[in-house]
């Protein structure tokens, strides 16, 4: 495959857990949360996403290319944008800037120009609680809708949202060995992360402190390239199962459409799944979005359908247990 351009995943040191994170992000428009101490490769992971994912369609170019013409953001004489944007708002932006907004025609805020692309909110924890929660409604059905005294506007927001976070407010580059907060102080800080927005996001992964070995290891990562060819093939045969639906990626699929024939997992392979909902320590949403990410598992490790070990596996990566 052709070098892609950017950031390459080739820097990026050890985070193996990370890095299979990112990858089945990418297959299949997951979205992502990568919490760990200062320097352990989350922001440098949460930038390479846009390098595996595929280029744009014909379609998604036209919109993409659209989205930055009216917030004024197209270079001049460009041509279509290809590339799947990438936008990393400070964490002071406010509320418009995130979702839209501005006096006379309400322009598109960075979740519309991160469309078909990633939004990625690096030290999520320090943005406001409103421009927080105003993702929500746009991360469930993918567009925003701005209402304006002269008029409404209307804009596609399906972006890859990634969360970036230190665990506790004294971000120790050692990790949970060295914080020095309170258990309080912990739970506070990444309690600015509500429950209803992470139960809308499909893998929350923990990654550990960077260590001396996996610093200074010679460089034989994985680059971008490589995987992107294997994300490419992911989401070629999930287009293949879903071609009768309007639906192109594993997180798009509707629920109730997965949990009935012939796309229902065997009960014998989602019986942990099922006793977690029982015991209301998974909500529905966190149900069906464990499921998804089985289908994501089992496409890139080209199998045809998912097992016990894929549900597994998507557990794990959805809850952040033993990451």
């Amino acid at each position: 495959p052709p070098p892609t351009a950017g950031p390459d995943l080739a820097e990026v040191a050890g985070q193996w857990l990370g890095r299979r994170a990112l990858e089945i992000a990418a297959a299949g428009g997951h979205h992502l949360a990568l919490i760990g101490p200062p320097g352990a490769g989350k922001t440098m992971l949460a930038e390479r996403l846009p390098s595996i994912l595929p280029p744009l369609n014909d379609d998604d170019a036209l919109e993409v290319t659209a989205l930055h013409s009216i917030a004024g953001l197209l270079p001049t004489g460009g041509g279509l944008l290809r590339r799947p944007p990438f936008q990393a708002p400070h964490h002071t932006a406010t509320v418009p800037s995130i979702v839209g907004g501005g006096a006379g025609l309400a322009r598109p805020g960075a979740i519309s120009l991160a469309h078909r692309g990633v939004l990625l909110l690096d030290e999520a924890p320090e943005f406001s609680k409103a421009a927080l929660e105003a993702l929500r409604q746009p991360l469930e059905n993918g567009r925003v809708l701005l209402t304006r005294s002269r008029g409404g506007a209307e804009y596609p927001a399906r972006a890859q949202l990634v969360l970036a976070a230190n665990p506790c407010p004294c971000a120790n580059p050692a990790g949970d060995d060295r914080c020095e907060c309170p258990p309080l102080t912990r739970r506070r800080y990444l309690g600015r992360l509500s429950g209803p927005l992470l139960d809308r996001i499909d893998l929350q992964v923990r990654l550990p402190p960077m260590r001396a070995a996996e610093l200074m290891e010679p460089a034989a990562h994985e680059s971008s390239a490589v995987v992107a060819a294997r994300v490419a093939a992911a989401r070629a045969a999930a287009t293949t199962r879903w071609g009768a639906s309007s639906y192109r990626l594993n997180a798009e699929i509707p629920g109730p459409d997965l949990r009935r024939p012939p796309w229902r997992l065997p009960a014998r392979d989602t019986a942990e799944l099922r006793s977690r909902l029982d015991a209301g320590s998974l909500s529905a949403r966190g149900f069906d979005r464990v499921i998804r990410l089985a289908w994501t598992i089992a496409d890139l490790d080209g199998r045809a359908r998912p097992d016990r070990g894929d549900v597994a596996e998507a557990i794990q990566l959805r809850t952040g247990e033993g990451t």
